[in-house]
């Protein structure tokens, strides 16, 4: 490339999978790089080489503005095809994509056919190669299928998806944390072992008090499986993670909690389940300001289909829910407010169907109040 001033070096892997050997997977780290700077790249040599750029995230700071979006359950249909494409185009398009989990759908094709992991990376290609994903691992991730030899859990996932675990004192690509701008992201694996004292549970125990509100006031969290669910699909899945760890974002004020799995969109009201109260002789969420906000998007477009069938009736804690296709955009403005808006597809174009504005809990100690009932 004309102008090249760096080069850097990387490693290549192959992994097998089956009867499938991949093809040669390139993973390059780049180091010293500005922040908010626009760098281009080019991979590969010759008359095979090929172009691209990125842009680097700002550096942090409580005031610093970021936009994400969120896509879950992508696949790589028809409706997937959409659903990026009206991400792609959005003028409100994420400066990062937060992606949480079930990339391929490699393993609902027969002996796991890893051959549609190549197929999903071209597909995402026209996204991926110009922002950061940050990546969250799905139950399709797993691809454990002891009945053809394959018996090492997410081996596709890790060999293909590097993500910075080891900077942020992880012991598994499965959980880790990373800063955007005003933002802590923490990352959860719903398909891994997290009950207390297992790696991922000490991890997060000193994970959670390293977070400088000062500087990053925004806290999310990503996993998978929902805590929160009020459709009948996967319902109650995530309720022994819920049950252990929701005392915690309670605690230390997470802002958002986003997972998939669920193939539509829910929004919560911010409810906790710590304090409760006995509605017909059952345990109900109540609105707690220092809680989060839930939402699934699990929605991409994947060939399993939407989810359609719906605990009725809605339960209270449920502000919004729908069973369409989409994508989402998270707008962080400055250490106080941000929006967040959801996209459906089904019009033909994106429409935003929800939206809400988010008032930081650390920094608006005014707002926060008591626990209160629905």
């Amino acid at each position: 490339m004309a102008g090249l001033k760096k080069l850097a070096e990387g490693f290549i892997l192959t992994y097998k999978y089956y009867n499938y050997t991949s093809g040669y997977i390139h993973h390059c780290t780049i180091e010293d790089l500005e922040f908010d700077t626009k760098y281009y790249y080019e991979v590969g040599i010759g008359n095979t080489s090929r172009q691209f750029w990125f842009l680097t995230p700002p550096k942090p700071g409580p005031d610093v503005p970021y936009t994400f979006g969120l896509i879950g359950d992508l696949g790589q249909t028809s409706d997937s095809n959409r659903t990026l494409t009206h991400y792609e185009l959005n003028p409100a398009k994420g400066q990062a994509l937060l992606f949480v989990g079930d990339l391929s759908y490699a393993n609902d094709y027969p002996f796991h056919d890893n051959a549609r992991w190549d197929t999903w990376g071209r597909f995402v290609e026209r996204v991926a190669a110009y922002q950061p994903w940050i990546w969250t691992a799905g139950n399709h991730e797993i691809d454990f299928a002891p009945e053809i030899g394959e018996r090492q859990p997410f081996k596709p996932y890790t060999r293909r998806y590097h993500v910075p675990y080891i900077s942020s004192g992880s012991t598994s690509p499965l959980w880790y944390s990373i800063k955007r701008a005003s933002t802590y992201i923490i990352v959860m694996s719903s398909y891994s072992a997290y009950g207390k004292y297992t790696p991922q549970y000490r991890w997060l125990e000193k994970e959670l008090p390293k977070v400088n509100r000062s500087e990053t006031p925004w806290l999310i969290v990503l996993m998978h499986s929902p805590m929160y669910n009020s459709y009948v699909n996967h319902y109650m899945e995530g309720e022994t993670m819920r049950v252990m760890y929701e005392p915690w974002f309670v605690e230390n004020k997470v802002d958002i909690v986003f997972a998939g799995h669920v193939h539509a969109y829910e929004r919560s009201y911010r409810i906790s389940n710590i304090a409760y109260r006995i509605v017909n002789g059952s345990c109900t969420p109540i609105r707690d300001e220092s809680a989060p906000v839930y939402i699934t998007i699990g929605d991409g477009g994947n060939l399993e289909g939407l989810a359609t069938n719906m605990t009725e009736p809605q339960p209270s804690y449920t502000a919004f829910r729908e069973a369409s296709f989409g994508h989402g955009i998270l707008d962080i403005k400055n250490r106080t407010h941000a929006s967040f808006s959801w996209y459906r597809n089904q019009d033909g174009y994106p429409v935003e169907a929800d939206s809400l504005w988010l008032h930081n809990r650390y920094w608006n100690p005014f707002r926060a109040s008591s626990v209160a009932a629905i």
